[in-house]
């Protein structure tokens, strides 16, 4: 089967999410400029993307006969300048995510959609930062992402249709199914997951649960398809932390405040499935 050549996608952060995202696309046949701070996160990226390419062959997640896209990895910016995508998948800091798109805007083509992979920064305040406003829009793609067959799309203030449209063709190339909604802190996905995970640990730091029991319960009796806390140590709890931080800001919610088995969990670097260790074990990481 031969390659689209419609598309080049650059992704912004070589870590869970962006790794994820690189191996939908390739695994679909695109080309993908992955792009990180050091060597160091690029070679561990690259180890990681061919063994989640190998799943996502064998789990039947891309298509049969497909040859993989091409991947380049760099430590510059300046990479991403012909993509026709580039998605910014970095830790969920606002400054850094800022930061990052005033870059990547500045060196892309005009017409050139820029996706912020944030699980709940508002689209219309990293807007400020874009060189054009219109062709910035936000997404977020669920752990592991080359599994998870839908995407949420949130549409900023400013985001023009013809972004919109873009970017749901794109995610159609990869077999992705958008959902569009509008822009708030967290979006839907964050806004309602997050604090029902931040709660579930709350209840293991209580005493009235263990870990397991809460994600049995949870799976047996309301349905979550793997436990909230499984699900804590997929996000990585770095992460989970960090929008959680992000949510309490904008919402004033104390649902969104992190709890503080979770914030002890990441200052022991015990962040889940990454490093091993989170509420379960991994073996080595």
């Amino acid at each position: 089967m031969n390659q689209p050549t419609d598309h080049q996608v650059a992704i912004v952060g070589a870590g869970v999410m962006g790794s994820g995202i690189a191996t939908l696309m390739l695994g679909h046949g695109i080309p993908v400029v992955l792009v990180d701070v050091d060597e160091a996160t690029l070679d561990d990226a690259r180890g990681r993307i061919l063994q989640q390419l190998r799943h996502a062959q064998l789990m039947g997640a891309v298509p049969a006969g497909q040859e993989a896209g091409r991947l380049v990895t760099t430590v510059s910016l300046a990479e991403v300048a012909d993509s026709t995508a580039v998605i910014e998948a970095i830790t969920e800091s606002p400054a850094a995510k800022a930061k990052v798109i005033a870059e990547v805007s500045a060196a892309v083509r005009p017409g050139t959609p820029l996706i912020s992979n944030t699980s709940g920064i508002p689209i219309g305040e990293l807007a400020n930062w874009a060189a054009r406003p219109a062709e910035l829009l936000g997404t977020h793609f669920m752990n592991p992402s080359y599994l998870i067959k839908m995407v949420e799309v949130s549409r900023g203030p400013q985001t023009s249709d013809e972004t919109v449209e873009a970017v749901v063709a794109l995610l159609s190339t990869v077999s992705r199914r958008a959902v569009i909604v509008q822009d708030a802190p967290g979006f839907v996905t964050s806004r309602l997951l997050h604090p029902m995970i931040n709660t579930a640990v709350r209840i293991v730091s209580q005493g009235t649960a263990t870990v397991e029991a809460v994600d049995e319960l949870m799976e047996g009796c309301l349905g979550h398809p793997t436990g909230p806390l499984r699900t804590a140590d997929l996000i990585g709890l770095d992460n989970l932390t960090d929008s959680l931080a992000e949510l309490y800001e904008r919402t004033g919610d104390e649902a969104c405040k992190p709890c503080d088995l979770l914030l002890a969990k990441v200052g022991r670097g015990e962040l889940g499935r990454k490093t091993g260790h989170g509420f379960y074990s991994y073996g080595k990481a």
